[in-house]
């Protein structure tokens, strides 16, 4: 029988407390973001969905161009050290986003260059979680712990995704955004604040940067199950960029009731990613990529709901589903990352895993403009649902998905 008692013992911990509260208030910071962003933009004289795109482009782009980088400075450096650094960087772009919107002054050049800040802060930080993860939490409890983490950032999902929308609602995006800086800077200080005993290398061992880079593509490639799943994510983030981060947006401001409502969208997806936590913790199957991917299947159905002209509480219903499904698969991936994953090479390979997973999410909020205008965002968003569904299936085609199984884990009374 599994023992709640015993992952909550977690909590007792003094640097996995730190290290959720960081990671938590990080979130809370990164979930006011989207709103305030999106409709901040969109507020702006002559923006329009292109400006939107190019404005979540430009952080989009240098994450992805930086991930590689990051992967290799958190096998290398400190990793409390890198998180710290990411964490500051995102407080600065954000306030500097928040501070050319309340006065005014907001050139595409001096946005897009904040927007970017962002980006490099994201391909700095998370790197450096997935590898931090495993020097704070004993091997047997890292499903445990990786829930935790979940819990917290999907409880500061609902919070942001709330208090974002009023916060727009009520002050404008500036605001929020200054609001998110402000958590972001918290964050780092909390992550400052961890004490970790230094991770040396033996002596000799230092590479450079390219060397590093191929041990990390080596362990990457050699393992079907994650390669597979990585060029399923690909797409399924491009759908899922295009979907969130512009159609999604875009319709709700034209016919589903603006900010506040969209605010509701992305609370049912965050409240069921919270209901995901209680499921992924009890969860341990034998195959735990096979039931990860399979889980991908029902997140198309928010996008087939909006692009059916279902109402409100439908989509926010099955936002719902879509968030359980994607915290338990990311908890069952998270995981299996770092079983199966050398620990000096963990930082690396996550950041193939996240380059991999991200790398068309700029083309899919680039094309989401132009389709939109063109086809409109009903007709886009059933398109981005088709992406989904079709990527999916084709992942469970490959054997190192369906077949890895989880070691058996001791029985413990």
């Amino acid at each position: 029988m599994h023992d709640y008692a015993r992952d909550l013992g977690l909590l007792r911990d003094r640097r996995f407390a730190l290290l959720l509260s960081g990671r938590t208030i990080s979130v809370l910071g990164s979930a006011f973001a989207p709103v305030a962003l999106a409709f901040g933009v969109l507020e702006l004289p002559g923006a329009s969905a292109g400006t939107l795109s190019m404005v979540l482009a430009a952080a989009s782009v240098p994450m992805i161009a930086f991930m590689l980088v990051g992967g290799v400075v958190a096998d290398r450096l400190p990793r409390q050290r890198v998180m710290m650094t990411g964490e500051f960087l995102a407080s600065a772009g954000y306030f500097a986003i928040g501070a050319m919107m309340l006065t005014g002054w907001t050139p595409m050049p001096a946005l897009l260059t904040a927007a970017a800040l962002t980006g490099i802060a994201t391909a700095l930080a998370l790197p450096a979680l997935t590898g931090i993860i495993p020097d704070v939490v004993p091997p047997d409890r890292l499903q445990s712990g990786n829930a935790l983490l979940g819990l917290g950032a999907n409880a500061s999902r609902v919070g942001g995704a709330v208090l974002g929308g009023g916060t727009v609602t009520l002050f404008g995006g500036g605001w929020a955004l200054m609001a998110s800086g402000a958590m972001f800077g918290g964050a780092g200080v909390l992550v400052a604040l961890m004490r970790l005993d230094r991770i040396e290398r033996p002596p000799g061992e230092r590479h450079s940067v390219l060397k590093d880079l191929r041990d990390g593509w080596r362990e990457f490639r050699t393992r079907q199950w994650l390669w597979v799943v990585v060029a399923q994510f690909s797409l399924l983030v491009m759908a899922f960029e295009a979907g969130h981060g512009v159609l999604g947006p875009l319709l709700f401001k034209d016919r589903l009731g603006g900010p506040a409502a969209w605010s509701a969208f992305l609370a049912g997806e965050a409240i069921g990613m919270i209901a995901g936590v209680l499921v992924s913790i009890r969860l341990r199957p034998r195959r735990p990529i096979l039931v990860g991917v399979l889980l991908c299947l029902p997140t198309a159905l928010p996008y087939v709901l909006l692009g059916s002209d279902a109402p409100l509480w439908a989509a926010v219903a099955a936002a719902f589903v879509l968030g359980v499904c994607f915290d338990v698969f990311g908890v069952l991936w998270q995981t299996t990352m770092q079983r199966e994953v050398p620990p000096e090479a963990l930082s690396r390979v996550s950041s193939y895993d996240m380059l991999g997973s991200l790398m068309f999410g700029p083309l899919g909020l680039l094309l989401a403009g132009g389709a939109a205008d063109v086809f409109g965002a009903e007709t886009s968003l059933l398109a981005c649902a088709v992406i989904i569904v079709v990527c999916t299936l084709a992942a469970l085609l490959a054997p190192g998905v369906r077949n890895l199984r989880a070691p058996v884990a001791p029985v413990t009374r």
